[in-house]
């Protein structure tokens, strides 16, 4: 029996219904609107998603979830630890200082010259496509009650008549996903020191009246060292001297062995996502003090499924469940990681439009559960609509195609191995290519000017003919090739300006996709992303790119690289089907994928990159089931590039991951060459795949390509000496992080001639 149920969410999309954050972040990077007028515009932003969460019956609107930038780069400011390296001098207003964290900056040194230190470094929040900013540690790190900035938000939403529920980074989780800057030290031995400003904040939290603080500690989902563990408790006994009403907040993964742990902490209520951890729910409702309330995330947060709530209602009405508390109904984790309304889809396919719950739409499913469960006539119609709509999907033809089905089935036990090893390749591709030592080149993609994206705007809108699309198309890539050959790069790349997104331009093309007009989420800063929706079994009805590859090649004597987004990213950044296992939507895509390869080889590309970022990203957060997932997820790569000669190079390419302890996977890929990102970290990366001693061809990111700093040729070298400290320059390739598609030309130019002038002196050199 529930004594009372109430409803709220761990936190809410910020960049707007229409990426007002977005725009109005890059008008103030250009200069186009000041400080002040930025301000304004996330006011603007945070009062109308209030408005929303209020609107929807919500019992609490989340305050602190707002970031201009990142949820973590607010917290480093917060707790006073912004690095020393940055040198600031104190007079910076605080969000220049904060966009200095997230994007780098140039200052004048010592005499005429400039210096310039690079962004923080950057990598995925857990298991999502979200990128946070890594804090970074040292012995001596301070912290401080440094920013007004969380409490003025709690003010602002006060001063609206919201009851507030504010949200923090926990302690033990932020320092977590930091990294240690100095040897010898942990950063877990900095707990007493950010305790207390946690104690600060709280404290005044609750003399201000705030009567909830959601504390979001994930790493209680991961496999803790037992020190980690162990600093748990000591650690919430001081939190909850303040008085504060702590709720505790999990997501993304079982809590498995800490599930005593956080049951037992000194806080006033447990949130569980109960999308993936519904056995969390249970034992809840099993082992939870019946004085703290239960907070449970039964609306899925990473996924775009309507929900089934007669199936949710017969959860929460199970015996389990039926110690009499304080129940909340939630989302499984941040709605940060869904688009913000199925309102804006008005041209999508009815029927499947009709299956899509949004951010906005799952703060109704809340509502709705809650009254339903206050047995309220009101909740009727809209279950009765997710009924129709879950029926409709389970029925639809358009989800099935027999014929998919029956290739997985009959494919031949060794259709993902190359015909031969990499050693035996590794000469055929060598006389085919005669590259030279250190060959350089990019990782794709090439910036995407505004005379592309309004060509692209007009053909989409029909304004523009395929024809002159075409060609307006051709003239970019030709432009971009002269720009490679002019700069001396060796392997040289279409530069993809007929590409809107390196996962959204393959689902175009492939069946089993759709795609909506405002499903935005943020990646990171101003990027967003629009993931497609597989809603049904994938196929390639067409080739997608070996038009643009064989013109391409046409304009060079010098290898041409293919360019493809592998099976395992395409699956990772779409928001997937839910019914069937997603193995086996990988495997579909894998074919799909190894179909283009082998026309790409054909139509004469000797090279062909498969670009594969989020394989570190599909990884289990629990050692448990890693293996499995690791053996389909390299499975499904390797389909799709076993298909050709042993004289054809198949790179890929994977960025702001942590591989350390996956490279043997990583090596089972068996791709000819790996791209991967290490500039941010100082090629601290590049020292596993050293002590693992990778076998093949390895290309180190030696710049940053998502800051605008333009790296030095002596900065550039520098990193260089440091890769061929440990790996024999026979298998290094000189290459930026990630593709340019995000930069200015003039930058692009000027980092390029440093990285192929820093190549040829190494060269000479060697």
């Amino acid at each position: 029996m529930m004594l009372r149920v109430r409803t709220h969410i761990p936190g809410f999309p910020r960049i707007g219904a229409n990426r007002e954050l977005k725009f109005a972040l890059e008008r103030y990077w250009r200069g186009e609107i000041s400080l002040d007028e930025l301000e304004i515009a996330g006011r603007d932003l945070r009062a109308r998603h209030w408005a929303l969460q209020r609107e929807a019956g919500l019992d609490f609107v989340t305050v602190g979830d707002f970031a201009f930038y990142d949820q973590v780069a607010n917290h480093i400011q917060l707790l006073g630890c912004e690095p020393s390296r940055f040198g600031f001098s104190g007079a910076e207003a605080e969000l220049s200082r904060y966009f200095t964290l997230a994007r780098g900056m140039a200052r004048e040194g010592d005499g005429a010259q400039e210096k310039s230190c690079p962004a923080l470094d950057m990598t995925k929040w857990f298991d999502t496509n979200y990128h946070y900013l890594v804090p970074e540690f040292s012995a001596d790190t301070d912290f401080s009650l440094n920013s007004e900035r969380f409490f003025s938000e709690i003010d602002e939403a006060k001063q609206l008549g919201h009851s507030v529920k504010a949200v923090l980074i926990g302690p033990l989780t932020f320092l977590w996903l930091g990294k240690e800057k100095t040897a010898g030290f942990s950063r877990l031995d900095l707990l007493k020191k950010i305790l207390p400003i946690y104690q600060q904040i709280l404290a005044r939290l609750h003399a201000e009246g705030t009567e909830w603080v959601q504390i979001d500690e994930p790493i209680l989902g991961l496999d803790l060292p037992p020190e980690w563990q162990q600093a748990f408790e000591p650690a919430y006994h001081q939190l909850a001297a303040t008085g504060a009403r702590i709720l505790l907040a999990t997501y993304f993964s079982p809590l498995k062995e800490n599930f005593n742990l956080a049951s037992r902490l000194p806080v006033a209520g447990l949130h569980v996502d109960a999308v993936r951890a519904p056995e969390d729910a249970l034992l809840a409702g099993d082992w939870l003090p019946a004085h703290k309330v239960l907070s449970l995330g039964l609306i899925d947060g990473r996924n775009i499924w309507r929900a089934d709530l007669d199936r949710t209602l017969d959860f929460l009405r199970s015996e389990r469940l039926s110690t009499p508390r304080e129940v909340w109904l939630s989302a499984s984790c941040s709605l940060l990681h869904v688009p913000f309304s199925v309102s804006a889809e008005t041209g999508l396919d009815a029927e499947l439009c009709s299956w899509l719950s949004f951010a906005a739409e799952k703060l109704q499913e809340l509502q709705t559960l809650k009254l339903a469960l206050q047995g309220e006539a009101s909740a009727s119609i809209r279950m009765d609509e997710s009924r129709r709509a879950l029926q409709s999907r389970g029925a639809s033809r358009r989800v099935h195609a027999p014929e998919v089905g029956a290739r997985l089935s009959a494919l031949p036990p060794d259709i993902d191995r190359r015909k031969s090893p990499f050693q035996e390749r590794r000469p055929a591709q060598k006389a085919r290519f005669h590259l030279p030592l250190l060959p350089t080149t990019t990782i794709g993609s090439f910036p995407q000017t505004a005379s592309i994206r309004a060509a692209r705007a007009a053909f989409r809108r029909g304004e523009m003919s395929l024809g002159d699309y075409t060609a307006a198309m051709r003239e970019e890539i030709a432009g971009t090739v002269a720009f490679q050959e002019e700069a001396g790069l060796d392997v040289l790349v279409h530069g993809e300006a007929e590409r809107n997104d390196m996962v959204e331009y393959f689902g175009e093309k492939l069946s089993g996709f759709a795609f909506t007009a405002a499903g935005w989420v943020q990646s990171y800063g101003s990027r967003c992303v629009k993931p497609p929706v597989i809603y049904g079994d994938v196929s390639r009805p067409a080739p997608m790119t070996v038009d643009w590859s064989r013109y391409a090649q046409s304009l060079t004597p010098k290898p041409m690289k293919g360019m493809l987004t592998g099976p395992v990213t395409i699956l990772q950044w779409s928001f997937v089907r839910d019914d069937q296992p997603r193995a086996t939507t990988a495997a579909q895509i894998a074919l799909a994928i190894r179909d283009e390869v082998i026309d790409l080889e054909q139509a004469g590309i000797g090279i062909i990159q498969i670009d594969e970022p989020a394989i570190r990203e599909g990884l289990p957060l629990r050692r448990e089931g890693r293996a499995d997932y690791l053996a389909w997820a390299t499975r499904a790569f390797r389909i799709a590039a076993s298909g050709v000669a042993d004289d054809t190079q198949i790179h890929t390419h994977m960025c702001y991951s942590e591989f350390n302890d996956i490279l043997p996977e990583i090596a089972s890929m068996d791709a000819d060459v790996i791209t991967i990102e290490t500039s941010r970290s100082d090629m601290e990366l590049l020292e596993a795949f050293a002590t693992f001693r990778y076998p093949n061809e390895i290309g180190p990111g030696v710049y940053d390509i998502h800051s605008p700093r333009i790296p030095s040729t002596e900065e550039i070298e520098q990193l260089l000496n440091k890769a061929l400290a440990v790996i024999p320059a026979g298998q290094l390739w000189v290459n930026p992080d990630c593709g340019l598609k995000t930069r200015a030309w003039p930058e692009t130019k000027a980092a390029l001639a440093h990285m192929v002038e820093a190549a040829r002196h190494l060269r000479d050199k060697l």
